[in-house]
Parts: structure tokens; C-alpha cells; sequence
């Protein structure tokens, strides 16, 4: 598992895949290669970038400390990102078949720059500085994801503020256990 010298790396980036199961041999073996864990989160399925690092922090502390729910770091990663108990609810935060808006997360010893060059045959590294962004389709889409009824929005001072309530939904993760 990790260790404390681990690195980790959040990049955007954008992929058409055709075949799921050939998709996911490719990423585990450049994986396997750099001695890394890899994640792709669904990048419309999450409140940016804050929200990938904050389930990437948190399945790491649970790894550590003995409490993971799942086998693998990666899947205890797409469980905080959903903010769910169930499997199925967390690999539904990750690829699917067609087009995908990812975000990638590296971690390893090695230096992640490494890891994203031998991705690149099977993804576009891009920039994701816009999915950091709110806007109202986004936001009523991930309300409903994260079961947030526009009562608990309308009580926050700031409306931008989804992305805290969606942290407090990861964070309630371990609460759940």
C-alpha cells in the first residue's frame, strides 16, 4: 500500500473508450509498471478536482488506517468520491464505454510525470481548469447525485458552496462505517 513518500498527482484529461475491460488492463499494467495507483474519476460525476482529492486523502488514511471497505485503494478512492458504501454506486464514479471527461489521479513513489507519459496512448491529458466550475446544469445534476435538496443550498450564505457540502458528504463516509 502506500507509503509516506508516496506522490499524488491530480490531472484532467479526455477519452473515447470502446472497450471497457481493455481500457482498465492498459491503465493497471502502466500500474503495475511505476509501482502506482491509478484512479479515473468521472469528471461530471464529481465537484472537481477538490472533490478527487479529498476521497484520494481520505482512502488513504482509511488504508492506513486498517479501515478500508474495499479490497483495492482504487476502488476505496471511487467509494469516498461517491460517498457510498456500495461497489456498484463507486465504479459508476469511474470510466464508462464512450466518451470520458476524467480526472486522473496518480499515486506513487516514482515521479507521476513518469506514470501520465505512459498513459498518454490511451488518454489526451488536458486542461480541466473549466470542471472546476459551477454552473447551474452541473450543479442541479450533482444535487441530485449527492441527494442535496435545494432547502439545504438555499440555507448556505455563498451558493457556491456545493463543492462543502459534497466534501461533508465524503467526509460522512467514515462516519458511515
Amino acid at each position: 500500500m502506500m507509503g509516506d513518500g508516496d506522490v499524488g498527482e491530480i490531472r484532467a484529461a479526455e477519452c473515447i473508450i470502446a472497450d471497457r475491460p481493455a481500457f482498465l488492463v492498459a491503465v493497471r499494467s502502466v500500474a503495475q509498471v511505476h509501482n502506482a495507483h491509478i484512479i479515473c474519476f468521472n469528471a461530471d460525476m464529481v465537484a472537481g478536482s477538490a472533490h478527487v482529492q479529498a476521497a484520494v486523502d481520505h482512502a488513504v488514511r482509511s488504508f492506513r488506517d486498517g479501515s478500508a471497505i474495499s479490497n483495492t485503494f482504487e476502488m476505496e478512492a471511487l467509494l469516498y468520491a461517491a460517498g457510498s458504501r456500495q461497489c456498484n454506486i463507486g465504479a459508476s464514479f469511474g470510466i464508462h464505454e464512450g466518451k470520458n471527461r476524467l480526472w486522473v489521479c496518480c499515486c506513487s513513489p516514482c515521479p507521476c510525470e513518469e506514470v501520465f507519459t505512459a498513459l498518454i496512448p490511451s488518454m489526451e491529458f488536458v486542461s480541466g481548469d473549466s470542471w472546476n466550475s459551477m454552473d447551474p446544469d452541473r450543479e442541479k445534476s450533482l444535487m441530485k447525485l449527492f441527494d442535496i435538496p435545494i432547502e439545504e443550498l438555499q440555507t448556505l450564505q455563498n451558493k457556491d458552496r456545493i463543492v462543502d457540502l459534497i466534501l461533508e458528504r465524503v467526509a460522512l463516509l467514515d462516519v458511515m462505517r
